[in-house]
């Protein structure tokens, strides 16, 4: 790369001084000093601590690719959907309940059975059952309300069984899938 250094840096092993003077990133004890870009590669199940680690980036006035707030938007199911609800991208109906005890109201307001039901803070496929009949469905609902869990009930769209579609947007526009 013209005229930059490039580094890898495992922001697990990176810890911060904040402040209102000097806000710095170190990592392996030495400050990371000026760094002109950051290219985030945060890992889901570490998205509170990598994110904070970003956004001290972005107080140190780097430029960084993906923000702090786009990384915590894209892990955020149910803000997805939202916004997806809004654009008219073809998507299944999908219910939410949190810690609901009106399992038929859920159920009913996404339609037909069978049912995908999701734990909203699952991730890589952790968490989602397939209810095939409305018994199995008020069972699943009634043993994720034993948890204490957020759902997400969907329509299920047999010709997309099994698959998962992840889109890659830069500058607004799908740019990879």
């Amino acid at each position: 790369m013209r005229g930059h250094n490039l580094q890898v840096i495992d922001y697990m092993r990176c810890y911060m001084n904040i402040t209102s003077r000097r806000p710095m990133v170190y990592c392996g004890g030495k400050s990371l000093g000026k760094v002109d870009a950051v290219i985030p590669r945060i890992g889901a199940s570490n998205t509170f601590y990598g994110t904070a680690v970003v956004r001290q980036f972005e107080l140190m006035d780097s430029y960084c690719l993906n923000s702090s707030a786009a990384i915590t938007k894209s892990r955020d199911k149910l803000r997805s959907l939202q916004i997806l609800s809004r654009t008219g991208i073809k998507m299944p109906v999908t219910g939410y309940a949190s810690h609901t005890k009106d399992i038929e109201g859920v159920i009913k307001t996404v339609g037909s059975i069978p049912l995908v039901m999701k734990l909203l803070h699952g991730t890589q496929g952790d968490g989602i059952v397939l209810a095939e009949t409305r018994k199995a469905a008020e069972s699943v609902m009634s043993a994720f309300r034993q948890l204490d869990a957020d759902i997400l009930v969907q329509e299920f769209v047999k010709e997309s069984s099994g698959m998962d579609i992840r889109a890659f947007v830069v500058g607004g526009k799908v740019v990879a899938a």
